[in-house]
């Protein structure tokens, strides 16, 4: 069973260079800093699920691993009691120690379950095998670019405050030729590191098949002998000049020893020969590197005919892959957890993401112009850069109702419903107390709980009768007065001597404004 602790974008990334370019198991392995071993499990996985690379693509990250990850049986165990071979490599090297000596010394630990000293032998050959070996690195035309900084910077003045920044100087050597790329940039910022693997890839005019970076952390997240982790946005600019970067061992000077060459020479030829001029601007810099670059490239070897220039264009130009339609844009990853709010907090501010996914991690796309959000590889959220956005589609019903709520809101709402609703819902808001707008919003909701149509039957009964409160309505739907066939009618009033009418208030206001009249006088 391949192993499920692998990361989704190592999976994706494994599948992509099987598939799309065509690597070896073993060059995949080195690229992504796995065993081959591991590769051909994944491999050998994907052919019984029977997935292709466009499958491959529209999975999700679950139905990816539920595809790939079937259980299996697991390797058959050592029939006998393995032996220590790294103590037993170790021991050999004592003066006087032999591998009979060591087989019996395992053997006496139980001698039925040991080896015979035939099959302790053969053992031991293949794990010796396996031991590093030092070799002498033979690099194909177009295979292999390695990039370094050159650790020599180099000073420039600011025209405007005078002050002296140092900037620095980035190296890039193809294997086969020995052609070189030198440009400085401001910083080793991942900002940087991107932009000038762009301008190297275009001063070739072609992308080689892998790129060797050393470990920095613009390019390597986290250093490792056995599987050092790739930046992820070094990671898409890989992805999208379609190859790979195979990271020297931390410590193994030898894994780029062209690089390492290039950029002594580059110190040499070029920096050395500009310690006396002064750079105001960092476009003056590169002018002069750019300059003593040409020079350099067109000088003939000493050993060998011709030069680098004439080396790169019989080696490594017809072999590099041609340059995509688009230049690379910039972009910058982030992982943040979504928020209670639905909100996640990207670059200073607050966007918004679907509800669902509240608590999850996602991974956010960052470039000059827009925010791109993704759950299990499918884009969720799509913002423009800035101080932050709320989408209402985002948000809860409940949340997004009351962000929405207001008078004209309310009225689109009641008119859907019926008219009676909105003759109803306009004499509420036309009273001026400050619960009127919870009034109306409980008169709507009345919807939910009952049905439109009963609200609006209940509205034209209290619109009749002259009620113009939510809870009128609500006591007509409690008590079903909306569903009589006659409505109930109006009586009037009775003739008594006891009943005044409004004329008795109308005489009695009248009579009141004339006493206040004369006490004025």
């Amino acid at each position: 069973m391949p192993n499920p602790s692998l990361t989704m974008h190592q999976i994706i990334e494994l599948f992509r260079l099987h598939f799309t370019r065509r690597f070896s198991q073993r060059r995949i392995a080195g690229a992504l800093g796995l065993s081959p071993g591991v590769i051909n499990k994944f491999l050998q996985a994907a052919v019984r699920a029977g997935l292709t690379w466009e499958e491959i693509e529209r999975l999700t990250e679950a139905q990816l691993r539920a595809r790939l990850f079937a259980p299996t049986r697991p390797a058959p165990p050592w029939s006998k009691r393995p032996p220590d071979f790294a103590l037993i490599h170790q021991e050999l090297k004592r003066k006087g120690v032999t591998r009979q000596l060591l087989w019996e010394e395992y053997r006496s630990d139980g001698p039925d379950s040991a080896y015979s000293y035939s099959r302790f032998c053969e053992h031991y050959q293949e794990w010796r095998r396996a031991l590093r070996r030092t070799l002498r690195q033979t690099h194909l035309a177009g295979e292999k670019l390695f990039v370094d900084f050159s650790g020599q910077t180099v000073p420039v003045i600011d025209p405007e405050s005078g002050q002296e920044w140092r900037a620095e100087i980035f190296v890039a050597v193809l294997g086969a030729s020995n052609y070189t790329f030198a440009r400085a940039a401001k910083s080793q910022t991942l900002r940087d590191w991107i932009s000038l693997h762009v301008q190297a890839f275009e001063f070739f005019g072609g992308v080689p098949e892998i790129v060797v970076p050393d470990n920095l952390k613009s390019g390597v997240t986290k250093a490792c002998r056995y599987e050092p982790l790739l930046n992820r946005s070094y990671e898409a600019l890989l992805a999208h000049y379609e190859t790979a970067a195979v990271p020297a061992r931390p410590l193994r000077p030898r894994d780029k020893a062209k690089v390492e060459s290039g950029v002594q020479v580059v110190q040499r030829w070029i920096l050395a020969r500009l310690r006396h001029h002064r750079f105001f601007s960092l476009d003056d810099l590169n002018a002069a590197i750019a300059g003593l670059l040409e020079d350099y490239n067109a000088r003939p070897f000493k050993k060998l005919p011709g030069c680098r220039r004439s080396a790169f264009e019989s080696l490594d130009l017809p072999a590099l892959r041609g340059l995509p339609a688009e230049r690379y844009e910039f972009a910058e990853w982030a992982f943040p957890r979504v928020q209670p709010d639905c909100h996640i907090e990207v670059d200073d501010g607050f966007y918004s993401v679907p509800h669902q996914l509240c608590g999850q991690r996602l991974d956010v796309r960052l470039t000059d112009s827009v925010i791109e959000v993704f759950f299990n590889r499918a884009r969720v959220a799509l913002h423009p850069r800035g101080e932050g956005t709320t989408l209402p589609e985002h948000l809860p019903p409940a949340h997004r109702a009351h962000l929405e709520w207001s008078p004209e809101f309310a009225r689109e709402q009641a008119a859907a419903i019926g008219p009676a609703v909105l003759g109803l819902l306009n004499a509420i808001l036309a009273v001026s107390h400050p619960r009127r707008i919870r009034s109306a919003q409980g008169l709507l909701a009345l919807a939910r709980h009952f049905s439109p149509e009963r609200l609006e039957s209940a509205c034209r009964y209290a619109l009749a009768h002259h009620l113009h409160s939510r809870r009128a309505v609500l006591d007509i739907l409690t008590r079903n007065l909306d569903r009589l066939t006659d409505p109930l009618p109006v009586a009037p009033l009775p003739a008594h001597s006891n009943v005044r009418g409004p004329e008795y208030y109308q005489s009695l206001f009248s009579e009141g404004d004339s006493n206040a009249q004369s006490a004025h006088d």
